[in-house]
């Protein structure tokens, strides 16, 4: 009688590894956490072709005797997902893209596709949650046509790389990593193993067949990547696909890029007919913001190398209960109780006893420094109901001594806020130059502030 294959139980969150089940991973202390995985039998999975190398040579090499291989990006047809992804996808790099359900992932893929099958070559997209008439109902809606584009609804790992040896496309979508089980392992799709397995096995064929990969990922409920911490390690490319679902636009935010720069920003707008690329954001969340509105100000941000003016709205009133309230949306929470603080303490506003409530306008996430003296703007403008004028824009991080500190990219933001047409830009002094001072007359007018006080002054006089 054959002998039945061990079990083991594996953690879904650190991959540790137990004989007997347990309520609680004794490594990472998660609950309810590990699950129980079987070796594949004998003989299953036995004589698949794998492979372990990512380059056609085992052997090491001498690094002087390495050519390097100048190959140009492949563009997706999509400037706001170039731009994400540093001017284009690397030939050979794997991409992995996660965002909360219905936010238009698959939509924003299925469009990539088209684009590029119809410009570069076919393309392989694989989906483990949609059938081919449901992909296609989806394609019908966004336009799509006539493009050499392969759909295969398949979970399996063996059979998809079966398919990308028989079509050699040139981009591969899978949707999603967590639907996709190879036959070396029985436990269930979307287990670490299997997550770590898929993810390896495309990285090998990413890499030794110089074909790009799209991977989409799931997210927890939390909003990080569902699966194995080593999934983002694996993949050279992490992009986080965000957006409120009250509102029109979508976010894609890169947050590891092995070939551009991290933090990268790209702007969306979903409509009937799919994903429209933003060009201009700044005039996107700023198109209705009220006149002439205590509380409101505009803060010049910047994500990745990109600027972009957004309205932070701050409302303070009297508490109606024992404890006050402080409520951020967009900002971070413990960053505005600091701030209070400071108001509190250095600039002398009485604020223990009101509810304040802050809100970055469009559902938009700031969480730079540089937006501390905006947030500070709108809540004095609240507190003394007092407008700060609509041509002034603003930025500078904010120390506890009172101090406005001088921050990065600070001639970038001011030249958006003057294409903008804003008239006055009150940042840090630090970031001002002489010369800058003097060229600004013409154009947008360059205040420098050294602390709060200077700047509550400059704002509401």
């Amino acid at each position: 009688m054959a002998k039945r294959p061990s079990t083991v139980f594996v953690c879904q969150e650190c991959g540790s590894q137990s004989p007997k089940w347990l309520g609680r991973c004794g490594d990472c202390g998660a609950w309810n956490a590990l699950v129980e995985e079987r070796p594949a039998e004998e003989g299953v999975g036995a004589g698949l072709p794998h492979r372990y190398a990512l380059a056609g040579a085992s052997a090491a090499r001498l690094y002087s005797d390495i050519e390097l291989e100048q190959h140009p990006r492949l563009t997706t047809g999509i400037d706001e997902f170039d731009r994400v992804l540093g001017g284009g996808i690397v030939p050979g790099s794997l991409v992995l893209l996660g965002g909360e359900p219905g936010i238009g992932k698959s939509t924003l893929l299925l469009q990539t596709a088209a684009n590029m099958a119809r410009t570069i070559g076919p393309v392989l997209y694989s989906s483990g949650e949609e059938s081919e008439h449901q992909v296609k109902s989806r394609g019908e809606r966004l336009g799509i046509g006539d493009a050499p584009l392969y759909l295969l609804a398949e979970t399996c790992l063996e059979r998809i790389l079966e398919e990308i040896a028989r079509i050699q496309p040139s981009l591969v979508i899978v949707d999603s990593i967590q639907t996709v089980f190879s036959l070396k392992f029985q436990s269930a799709p979307g287990s670490i193993g299997q997550v770590r397995e898929a993810a390896t096995q495309l990285l090998f064929t990413a890499k030794g067949q110089n074909i790009p990969t799209l991977l989409v990922g799931h997210v927890t409920k939390d909003g990080s990547l569902a699966g194995p911490k080593a999934l983002e390690h694996v993949v050279d490319t992490v992009l986080y696909f965000e957006g409120e679902r009250h509102h029109s636009h979508r976010v894609v935010r890169a947050v590891k890029n092995r070939f551009g720069a991290v933090s990268e920003l790209g702007v969306f707008e979903m409509t009937s007919i799919g994903l429209r690329p933003v060009p201009n954001p700044s005039k996107l969340f700023l198109a209705e913001r009220p006149a002439n509105a205590p509380g409101s100000a505009v803060l010049c941000s910047v994500e990745g190398s990109r600027p972009i003016l957004v309205e932070v709205q701050a409302l303070v009133s009297s508490s109606t209960y024992g404890t006050a309230r402080r409520m951020a949306s967009g900002v971070d929470q413990q960053r505005l109780t600091l701030l209070l603080a400071v108001l509190e303490k250095r600039a002398g506003l009485n604020l223990i006893g009101d509810d304040v409530f802050v809100n970055i306008a469009g559902g938009m996430t700031v969480d730079e420094p540089a937006s501390d003296l905006g947030v500070l703007a709108a809540i004095a403008s609240s507190v003394r109901n007092r407008v700060i004028p609509a041509t002034t824009a603003m930025f500078g991080e904010v120390g506890l001594a009172g101090e406005v500190r001088g921050i990065s990219q600070a001639p970038l933001r001011v030249r958006e806020a003057a294409q903008m047409g804003f008239l006055r830009c009150i940042m840090p002094d630090a970031n001002i130059d002489p010369g800058d001072r003097a060229a600004s007359a013409g154009e947008c007018e360059l205040v420098g502030v050294r602390t709060v006080g200077e700047a509550l002054d400059a704002l509401l006089q």
